[in-house]
């Protein structure tokens, strides 16, 4: 299964501070959507807000045709309980950019943790899991804890987690911004098998190569808002804004 995304006026500040300035964004059903902009430009709040960690001061986001955090009530935008909205992010995996793996817990227990709590018998779940962390080249792994991994072992195990639900969609934020460079292959490579899957994937990423190679779609965002849109070729090698040209001219 896969998911569509609509972003319809995102808005939201933090403070004085406006980071989302009213984006409207299409993601279509099944394909890869990379999300590239300098620090503060606010690539990882839309993240966030898709699955409503961050909740949107204005506007709202529909994932499968469902609206995500909110509901309509009287005309009005009205926050679901947080146990609804919980409901909903178990269908949208989310990978961090720093693990968030839970230290007292080995790795097949990280990956499983979740399942269960939602009603998966603890034998089907482990089964699940073991498959996963094979998915992910870690099988051998499953008993250690998340302190003795490296970074990329880490940041891999964070992503079997995040296919554990078998979500609709998987958002990651700069996945590999922690890790060494020597790591950022492996885990790369995973996010690449996982392009060839069907499930739909926003990837916010300063990895160009990478961007070229597995986005069906780029989107260019600075300052709270898109830029510019359009294919690898398009954006990276033909971009029509001279902002767009000025990013890529300091990271290509």
């Amino acid at each position: 299964m896969s998911a569509g995304v609509e972003i319809h006026n995102a808005t939201k500040s933090f403070g004085d501070k406006t980071v989302l300035k009213g984006i409207d964004l299409s993601i279509a059903e099944g394909t890869v959507t990379v999300i590239l902009g300098p620090s503060g430009s606010g690539k990882s709040t839309l993240l966030r807000a898709i699955n409503h960690l961050e909740r949107l001061d204005e506007g709202y986001v529909v994932v499968g045709g469902e609206l995500i955090g909110v509901r309509v009530h009287r005309d009005r935008l009205k926050e679901l309980t947080e146990k609804q909205i919980l409901a909903q992010r178990s269908r949208i995996g989310f990978v961090f950019q720093n693990f968030n793996l839970f230290p007292h817990l080995t790795i097949l227990d990280n990956v499983v943790e979740a399942p269960i709590s939602l009603g998966m018998p603890v034998a089907a779940a482990r089964e699940r899991g073991r498959a996963l962390l094979s998915k992910v080249g870690l099988a051998e792994k499953e008993s250690a804890y998340p302190r003795q991994l490296s970074g990329g072992q880490q940041q891999r195990v964070a992503i079997a987690r995040a296919l554990a639900l078998e979500p609709d969609l998987i958002l990651f934020d700069e996945p590999t911004s922690a890790l060494d460079p020597e790591l950022v292959g492996d885990v790369l490579q995973v996010i690449r098998t996982l392009a060839g899957t069907g499930t739909t994937l926003v990837v916010v990423t300063h990895e160009m190569g990478f961007a070229r190679e597995v986005a069906d779609r780029i989107v260019f965002i600075d300052d709270g808002r898109v830029v510019e849109q359009g294919t690898p070729a398009e954006v990276l090698d033909r971009p029509r804004q001279q902002r767009t040209r000025d990013f890529l001219s300091k990271v290509l």
